[in-house]
């Protein structure tokens, strides 16, 4: 198994490398001068040219990238154009917030899209199968900008001074102050270390940071804030998992193993939980695993609809500013995220099937 990660791990630098030559080719041949995406359209000449030799443009762009490259190999993802910040800080602001974000919409997608699989798939050909699978065609169907903005006109406006109503947007009600789990437990954890940065990229998790540090007025906000952008992103991946989990129910209940545990008498519960459904989950993984992998780089329009300063929003930001460092920086970002779940769930199928070995 440490054979197989590791040989695994080795495996995606040159996936990533690739990434990253696609994102810094194609972020530069995106129409339109950084300068004066910048600066304006009435920048001169003589500004433009500061501007370029200042943030290294002005140079061959093989060298260019040869410089990106090393700095990405120090950990340093360059600075921001549009904030005069470095990447990896504009990073620790913004992606908590995806991640907390993402993380709620995929837990809303397992916890109704698996039981709505697994009901379709008993009731084969009922018209609760007929509705729950109408259900998933609407929801794979249906805009995420549009979804977001019918909930924040139901649950702010039309329920407004009714025990369901909602906030439409932001992050947190005014008035409400967060106190880092790491000053209020008392560590001691120096700046500009990799532990800090670890700590603190936690810390700005509302929800986590919360339960640590057992305040649940903040808790409550953060969560009431949180259940419409994570409702209106689910939407698309429980859809896939209903659809998913039905399918692979349906063939493993076909099975004859499934037959004989009917025969000797195991009652239907059983039989479907404990027979069919673990031998379903190896399908599952693979979804849940790209799922969280897609919400993490799809959520700009939910992000932007709701007002959450993520990292699809400065994503948004950094496209239309032609700030190449915010582009390449997050994108390699999620490209991580991205091998990292797939090693998870190849490493995971050991675990749900025991009679597959990695090696």
């Amino acid at each position: 198994m440490t054979t197989y990660i590791i040989r695994r791990l080795f495996l995606s630098i040159p996936v990533l490398f690739g990434i990253l030559f696609a994102t810094f080719a194609l972020a530069r041949l995106i129409p339109g001068d950084p300068c004066r995406a910048m600066l304006g359209e009435k920048a001169t000449k003589v500004v433009c040219d500061e501007f370029n030799h200042r943030h290294g443009l002005d140079k061959p762009i093989i060298v260019q990238f040869g410089v990106y490259v090393g700095e990405i190999a120090q950990g340093d993802f360059g600075t921001s154009f549009r904030y005069s910040k470095p990447i990896t800080e504009l990073l620790k602001e913004r992606l908590p917030i995806t991640v907390e974000l993402s993380f709620a919409a995929l837990m809303v997608s397992i916890f109704i899209g698996i039981p709505l699989g697994v009901i379709s798939a008993v009731r084969h050909n009922s018209w609760v199968d007929v509705v729950t699978m109408m259900w998933a065609n609407v929801g794979v169907s249906m805009p995420v900008f549009w979804l977001g903005l019918m909930l924040a006109y139901v649950f702010a406006l039309a329920l407004k001074d009714t025990p369901f109503q909602l906030p439409p947007s932001g992050r947190l009600s005014a008035g409400i102050t967060t106190v880092p789990f790491f000053e209020t437990w008392g560590m001691q954890v120096k700046e500009d270390t990799f532990s800090f940065t670890i700590v603190d990229f936690l810390a700005r998790m509302n929800i986590l940071n919360s339960v640590l540090t057992a305040d649940w007025a903040l808790f409550k906000d953060a969560l009431i804030h949180l259940i419409l952008p994570a409702f209106a992103l689910s939407t698309i991946p429980m859809a896939l998992i209903a659809r998913m989990t039905r399918s692979a129910m349906l063939e493993v209940l076909g099975q004859d193993y499934i037959r004989t545990a009917r025969a000797k008498g195991m009652g239907r519960r059983s039989v479907i939980l404990k027979h069919a459904f673990r031998n379903a989950l190896l399908p599952l993984a693979t979804v849940i695993g790209l799922s969280l992998g897609g919400l993490l780089g799809g959520a700009v329009l939910t992000e932007t609809v709701f007002n959450l300063s993520g990292v699809g929003r400065i994503l948004y930001d950094g496209i239309t500013a032609r700030d190449y460092g915010i582009v390449q920086g997050f994108t390699v970002v999620i490209a991580m995220f991205f091998v990292l779940l797939n090693l998870i769930v190849d490493v995971s199928y050991a675990y749900l099937d025991p009679r597959i070995r990695l090696n």
